[in-house]
């Protein structure tokens, strides 16, 4: 999700790491094995006057099935799973609508979570822009779990 937030117009920074969980300051070993609680996440910095919420809303929904509630795409488990962890009632308020809005869309049952942030941990450095410290391992990933095709299949229609 690092890769698809970054560099838009308004995104000021996107830092990988870990929320939702009871463990205090997770490793990615801790978080990737299930026993925390934590969703693997990302925290992301903008700027209001040059992007709104609501469109921050539309990338994270664009880049997701909300449709599983399992994990996403190859990888499964509930540190895998959907969810949108806002900061105050108008983000909560603006994550239900478009929430609503999806399943209304898909004619199907949305499973991404609409949580209350709690403390963010940032992931180790190794993590951080991913995508382009390991371009041939993130591609082979996105291309290979079969996220490409099954976002093609849920939001071309």
């Amino acid at each position: 999700m690092q890769a698809d937030f970054t560099g838009r117009d308004g995104v000021v920074k996107v830092t990988s790491g870990y929320t939702g969980g009871t463990t205090n300051n997770p490793t990615y070993e801790q978080v990737s094995g299930g026993a925390t609680g934590h969703a693997e996440s990302i925290e992301v910095m903008y700027d209001p006057t040059k992007i709104t919420y609501e469109k921050l809303l539309e990338i994270h929904w664009d880049n997701i099935d909300p449709t599983d509630k399992g994990g996403q795409f190859a990888d499964r488990g509930t540190q895998y799973r959907t969810a949108i962890f806002y900061l105050n009632d108008t983000q909560h308020n603006a994550a239900e609508a478009s929430k609503k809005a999806i399943g209304a869309k898909l004619k199907q049952p949305v499973y991404t979570e609409i949580t209350a942030a709690g403390t963010f941990y940032p992931a180790e450095e190794y993590h951080q822009d991913y995508y382009k410290k390991n371009p041939v391992h993130y591609n082979a990933y996105k291309y290979g779990s079969g996220r490409v095709e099954r976002l093609k299949e849920l939001w071309e229609n």
